[in-house]
């Protein structure tokens, strides 16, 4: 079961990092989006603050432009942290999603202090008896536990919400299975808090194996051993899981703030979107519609040139 319990683990993690870095590829290749123009644009820094932009300048072609990259990690940051879109847009999905992302955060941040727990054991041995180790004995089941309850909440709010007439008709089989996945693997790490690891000890004592890849048993017997190893394995399952579906969208996300919400560029004559914009021209049109008259051998230039009343 012990080395059961790292294969698993090691296997999620590799899925993980393996399918998000495909995903970033595939996504990164994808053709030129339509940009939506739309303001404010964070990285104009204090234009930003009234949906101002370059092109307010006159000549702007001329002159440098300003790129503040604080302004734009700051926007990105509170949006991540606090899904500001979504309070401001559909206040009750976001009472319920935001306690379920916000508790992943948290569940993430709790793991990471059981890498650096895991890393000073093994780099500085005899560090964890001091205040360091009191401080993060105390830091890690707080965040955590709290992580675990908000993330069982939201995923069972989401799950009530998605089963509800507004967003039934709109709700996949997949929406309910990425939700149920969630409930199961989160609850069963609660239950083994409850039960048999109320200081998260045998949880941190498998991440910092996972760390110094030392594959050794947990201390005692029974369920005390038999339900964190259990509960790490579903997690870890979890976590291979998860980029595998839309929920991935942590990665597209970046792709639709940079290359689609915030894209601004100029499109400037020898400039690298003049280019991409010519390649995307010469692609053939197959359009049914009879304004559109594609038949697979005009290009989106024969349209766009073309006179309409031929």
């Amino acid at each position: 079961m012990t080395v059961l319990t790292y294969l698993v683990t090691y296997c999620g993690i590799a899925i993980f990092v393996v399918a998000v870095v495909a995903r970033a590829v595939i996504w990164s290749k994808m053709p030129m989006h339509l940009r939506w123009e739309l303001y404010p644009v964070a990285h104009e820094g204090r234009r930003a603050k009234w949906g101002g932009s370059y092109l307010e300048e006159s000549e702007w072609w001329t002159k440098p432009r300003h790129f503040s990259l604080v302004s734009e990690v700051a926007a990105m940051a509170v949006e991540i942290l606090f899904l500001v879109a979504l309070r401001e847009n559909n206040r009750p999905l976001w009472r319920r999603s935001f306690p379920f992302h916000f508790g992943l955060y948290l569940v993430a941040g709790s793991t990471v202090l059981m890498m650096v727990a895991g890393g000073l054991r093994g780099l500085v041995p005899g560090v964890l008896t001091g205040p360091v180790g009191v401080a993060l004995g105390v830091l890690i089941p707080f965040i955590g536990v709290a992580g675990l309850v908000l993330g069982l909440m939201g995923a069972v709010g989401l799950l009530v919400r998605r089963t509800s007439r507004s967003l039934r008709d709109y709700t996949a089989p997949a929406d309910l299975l990425n939700l149920i996945f969630f409930v199961i693997a989160f609850g069963f790490a609660l239950v083994t808090f409850l039960a048999v690891d109320r200081g998260l000890t045998s949880a941190t004592t498998l991440v910092g194996n996972l760390v110094t890849f030392t594959v050794a048993p947990l201390p005692g017997s029974g369920a005390a051993v038999m339900l964190p190893m259990i509960s790490m394995m579903l997690l870890a399952a979890l976590v291979a899981y998860i980029p595998l579906t839309h929920m991935s969208h942590f990665v597209g996300k970046y792709f639709a703030y940079h290359a689609i919400r915030w894209a601004d560029k100029p499109n400037l004559p020898g400039g690298r979107e003049e280019k991409k914009i010519e390649e995307m021209l010469q692609q053939p049109v197959t359009w049914a519609g009879p304004h559109i008259n594609g038949d697979g051998t005009k290009t989106w230039l024969d349209v766009a040139t073309e006179d309409p009343s031929k």
